[in-house]
Parts: structure tokens; C-alpha cells; sequence
């Protein structure tokens, strides 16, 4: 063997994927920095999944990935950034924020899965209630034509439809340590369910078989009250919680007093108003059948995340 055979061979070598990702999908997450985003990241590389993280331009990435992540910047409306993004993908997580023009973030990025010509898996992290209660609630709305677009896009699919998020509770910290939870929903039950059950659905899902043309609606393990809510909430302040069912209108002014976004604000206020007429209180056991253990309750969320609800002064 010449040497110059040797190096042309050597080179080939080392152009070569490392041993370790030889059969090893790979997976990209879109909204891949958010609340759930994050934790499928996370979860499937602690799988050992190679995952490509797409991320705005310029963003920094949560410290708690590990360094085999790839980030990868791209933009919803930037078919070719997302034709890179996609360029190999085995499977996509298809997770877009709440933006007036979500629906057509979605198709975005069935359409580059679509171009990459291997028909990907696409798991679309929709909401509870897609495809029944798109009317009226232009979250749902969004989602649902989603879904429509992803049916009619020949790929194989799978559906994450989770309910409203115990953590959401985090951010009324503030008011809750003054004694109350003022929201419009009414005395309808809902069965919030916890983030980290969500994305440990999600990576079940992404990482397993047998899911496609599935819709799974991921839900806490009971169906409360915000009243009965406001109670379990007082344990984790230290303190009792009243529930005050806000009107709609004065929800909507609360909010965007707040400086939430008219549209944002507007379609909150619709939400509460499906968890007030009791159109959100199913309870699933899909997070068990996924993750192969029972959905966390609310109270043990608020007990692991006490500290956060108390005012400094009761750390």
C-alpha cells in the first residue's frame, strides 16, 4: 500500500462520525430553551441521544445541558435556517411560543421536515382539548390547524397534548404570599399537570415505537378546583390562600395593564374561560402508560417548590 493510499484512507477515517453515534438517531428539538424545551434536551441526553437544539440567534443556552448538545440558531420564519436545522433529522419535537402567527410557525417546521426527505417522526406538543375546542380559543385554534397540517403531511406523527402547568403557579408567587389567587376560571376543576412529566412524555415518545397517529392528553393525577388549588397553594406560603374568580373583562385589563401583549392577554382570558365552563378537567393516565410511572401531584409540587412560593423573609 502506497503511502500516499495510507493518508487518503486516514482522511477518510477521520471524516468519519465517531463510533459512538453509529445507529443513533437524531433528534431536534424546537422552543428547545423554554420550560419544557429544556428538559427534553436534558432527558434525552441523558439517554444518550444525539440532539440538536434549536435556539434563537445570539441566545445563550441553559446551563445544565452538557457539552454534546448541539445548538443550532434558526428562526420560524427562515425556511432555509430551518432546512438546516432539520438537514438529518430522525425525529423532530415540534414546540413553537405563543405568538399570533404560531400556526404558521408549526407548518414552518413540518414543511422543512418534509424537504428533508426522510420522514422524520414529528411529535407536536400541542394542548389539551386540540382538535375538539379549536373554536373560540385561538391557542387550541392554532394547534388544532397544526395538526391538520401534520396529518395531511404524509410524515409519521404523534400528538403531546398537556394540560395548563403547576409551574405557571410560580410566577403568581408574589400574590399568593399576600393570601390571594385571583383568576378567571370560574369554579371549573382542571387538571394541571407538572413540566418535567411533559418533556419525560416527550423523550418516552421520541425515543420509542409504537406512538404514531397517537394523541396523548398529558394531565395531573386529579382534576381541582382553583379554590380547592388556592388550598393546597396556602400550605407552600405558610399561610391560607383565597380563591377570587375574576371576570373576564377585569382579567383581560389586569393583564394587559401588566404589559402583557393584546393578543397574548386575549387569549388567556378564552383559556380561563374553557377551564371556568369545566372543559379542561379530564384526567388521563397517558403519563403513566408513557413514562411508566403515575403523574406527580400538585402537592408534591408546591412542597418541592415551597422556598420559591415564601417571601424572603420566611427563607
Amino acid at each position: 500500500m502506497t503511502s500516499a493510499l495510507i493518508k487518503q484512507l486516514s482522511a477518510a477515517i477521520v471524516s468519519l462520525k465517531p463510533y459512538e453515534t453509529w445507529g443513533r438517531q437524531m433528534i431536534v428539538v424546537t422552543g428547545a430553551t423554554g420550560t419544557v424545551g429544556s428538559e427534553v434536551v436534558s432527558g434525552l441526553r441523558a439517554r444518550g441521544e444525539r440532539v440538536r437544539a434549536l435556539v434563537r440567534d445570539g441566545s445563550a443556552v441553559p446551563a445544565h445541558w452538557d457539552a454534546e448538545v448541539e445548538a443550532v440558531a434558526a428562526d420560524f420564519t427562515n425556511p432555509a435556517s430551518l432546512d438546516r436545522a432539520l438537514a438529518d433529522a430522525d425525529a423532530v419535537y415540534v414546540l413553537v411560543a405563543v405568538h399570533p402567527e404560531m400556526d404558521t410557525h408549526e407548518r414552518n417546521v413540518i414543511d422543512a421536515a418534509v424537504r428533508t426527505g426522510r420522514r422524520p417522526h414529528v411529535v407536536l406538543h400541542a394542548a389539551a382539548g386540540v382538535g375538539e375546542h379549536g373554536e373560540g380559543i385561538r391557542f387550541l385554534a392554532a394547534h388544532t390547524a397544526g395538526l391538520g397540517y401534520l396529518g395531511a403531511s404524509g410524515l409519521p406523527w404523534t400528538v403531546l397534548a398537556p394540560n395548563g402547568f403547576y409551574q405557571n403557579f410560580l410566577g403568581m408567587a408574589a400574590a399568593l404570599r399576600t393570601g390571594r389567587l385571583a383568576l378567571p376560571g370560574g369554579t371549573g376543576a382542571v387538571s394541571y399537570v407538572d413540566t418535567r412529566d411533559v418533556a419525560e412524555a416527550a423523550v418516552a415518545v421520541l425515543t420509542g415505537e409504537g406512538h404514531e397517529n397517537a394523541i396523548y392528553t398529558l394531565t395531573g393525577p386529579a382534576a381541582l378546583t382553583h379554590a380547592e388549588i388556592a388550598g393546597v397553594l396556602g400550605e407552600a406560603v405558610g399561610h391560607p390562600v383565597a380563591y377570587e374568580a375574576l371576570e373576564p373583562e377585569a382579567a383581560l385589563a389586569g393583564m394587559l395593564a401588566a404589559g402583557w401583549a393584546p393578543w397574548r392577554a386575549e387569549g388567556m382570558v378564552e383559556l380561563y374561560g374553557l377551564y371556568a365552563a369545566g372543559g379542561a378537567s379530564a384526567v388521563t393516565n397517558d403519563v403513566e402508560k408513557l413514562t411508566g410511572r403515575p403523574a406527580r401531584s400538585l402537592a408534591t409540587f408546591v412542597t418541592e417548590h415551597a422556598a420559591a412560593f415564601r417571601a424572603e423573609t420566611d427563607h
